[in-house]
C-alpha cells in the first residue's frame, strides 16, 4: 500500500552552526507531523539536550533507533548514526563536526536510495569543513546528484509565498569559469530540466520560463559581450520553435529591479550569485533550495551555517521548516503525477 504521509530524512549539516536548532525549532511545529514522518539522522541526545534553548522550550522525544527500517509514522524519528559522545561547541566548527555532518548525511543518502525514505532535508554544512576521503564534493548539490546517478541537476531556489523561483545554470563554479561552462548544450539541459520540474514538481501545465544575459545589458547586441548573441539567444529561440514558453535574454539588473520575474514561472540565472543575490534579498526568510532533476525528492534552507549566532537560540526557523513543508509537497505532486487517470 502506498504511503499516506512521506518519510523525510533530514541530515542535520555541520553540528557547530545552526543546523540542529533549525530542526528542533521546525519539530515543534505541530504541522510537521501532520505533513510526514520526519526522520532525523544522529543521536537526538547528543543534537538536542546539549545545546543552549529557550527556558520554556518544550522537550521533543524522540524514538531513537539504529535501523530506518523500524521507522514509526506519527512519531519523531532518530537513526544514530554514530557511537562517539560529542560536546557541542557551537560556533567552532570541528574535524569532529564535518565528520559527523558526513555520516548523517551519507547514512540518510543510504536509506533514501533503498526506498526507507521518501525524501532528504539537509541542513547547512560546511562545505570546506565537510572535506573528507568520502566526501570531495563541491556541496550537497554535487554529492547527490552523482550518488544518485543523475546525468545532470538544477539548483532551483523557490518560495512558495510569492511563487518566486529562481534557478542557476553552472551552479557552485568560479565566476571566470563561468562563460567557458555555457555551453548550448548545458543551457539545453538545464532549461529541459527546468521546464520538466516545474510541471512534475509544481504542476504547472505549460510554464513560462525567462533566462537572464550573461553580460550586463544582456551583452548590448555585442558591444559588452557575444555570449548572449553566439549560445543564449540561439538555444532559446529552438525552444519558441518547438513551442515552450521561454523567452530572454533579459538584462538581470532591470528584470528584477522592475519586478518583470513576476511575469514568469521561473527565472534562469546563467552563474550563482546572479540569481541568489536578489532570491535572497527577496525570500531570505522563506526560501527553499530544491534540486531538480534527481530521482529523489531532496530540499534545503537557503541560508548556511550561520556561525556566528549558533548556540544564541536566535536562528530563524522559517526557511529549514518551508524546505520541509516543500518537500512534501513535491513528493506528493509527484506521487499524482505518476499514478494512473483512472486512479486520481
Amino acid at each position: 500500500m502506498p504511503r499516506s504521509l512521506p518519510r523525510l530524512g533530514f541530515s542535520v549539516g555541520d553540528l557547530a552552526g545552526i543546523g540542529p536548532e533549525v530542526i528542533y525549532k521546525t519539530l515543534l511545529d505541530e504541522r510537521v507531523l501532520k505533513l510526514c514522518t520526519p526522520v532525523v539522522y544522529g543521536t537526538a541526545t547528543a543534537l538536542f539536550d546539549e545545546f543552549p534553548v529557550a527556558k520554556d522550550a518544550e522537550p521533543l522525544a524522540f524514538r531513537q533507533l539504529r535501523d530506518a527500517a523500524d521507522i514509526a509514522p506519527g512519531r519523531l524519528n532518530a537513526v544514530t548514526c554514530w557511537d562517539e559522545d560529542f560536546h557541542l561547541a557551537p560556533g567552532q566548527p570541528s574535524a569532529a563536526t564535518g565528520q559527523a555532518a558526513r555520516e548523517s548525511l551519507l547514512a540518510a543518502s543510504r536509506d533514501l536510495k533503498a526506498g526507507l525514505l521518501d525524501g532528504l532535508v539537509t541542513a547547512p554544512i560546511s562545505k570546506d569543513n565537510t572535506q573528507g576521503p568520502d566526501f570531495r564534493y563541491p556541496g550537497h548539490t554535487e554529492f547527490l546528484t552523482a550518488y544518485f546517478g543523475a546525468p545532470e541537476s538544477l539548483m532551483l531556489l523557490a518560495d512558495d509565498e510569492s511563487g518566486l523561483r529562481v534557478a542557476t545554470a553552472t551552479g557552485h563554479v568560479a565566476l571566470r569559469d563561468v562563460p567557458a561552462r555555457l555551453t548550448p548544450d548545458l543551457l539545453r539541459t538545464k532549461i529541459k530540466l527546468l521546464l520538466k520540474s516545474l510541471k512534475t514538481d509544481f504542476g504547472i501545465d505549460k510554464p513560462r520560463v525567462a533566462v537572464l544575459g550573461l553580460n550586463p545589458h544582456a551583452g548590448e547586441n555585442g558591444l559588452l559581450g557575444g555570449e548572449e548573441m553566439a549560445v543564449v539567444e540561439p538555444v532559446l529561440k529552438q525552444f519558441l520553435h518547438d513551442g515552450h514558453l521561454v523567452f530572454g535574454p533579459y538584462p538581470a539588473d532591470g528584470y528584477f529591479g522592475t519586478g518583470q520575474f513576476r511575469q514568469f514561472d521561473a527565472t534562469l540565472s546563467l552563474y550563482h550569485d546572479q540569481g541568489l543575490i536578489p532570491f535572497k534579498l527577496l525570500a531570505f526568510e522563506r526560501g527553499v533550495n530544491f534540486t531538480a532533476g534527481l530521482p529523489v525528492v531532496r530540499t534545503s534552507p537557503d541560508h548556511g551555517t550561520a556561525y556566528g549566532i549558533a548556540g544564541q537560540y536566535q536562528a530563524d526557523a522559517s526557511s529549514f521548516r518551508a524546505a520541509v513543508f516543500m518537500a512534501a509537497d513535491i513528493w506528493r505532486q509527484r506521487q499524482e503525477a505518476a499514478a494512473p487517470r483512472s486512479a486520481r
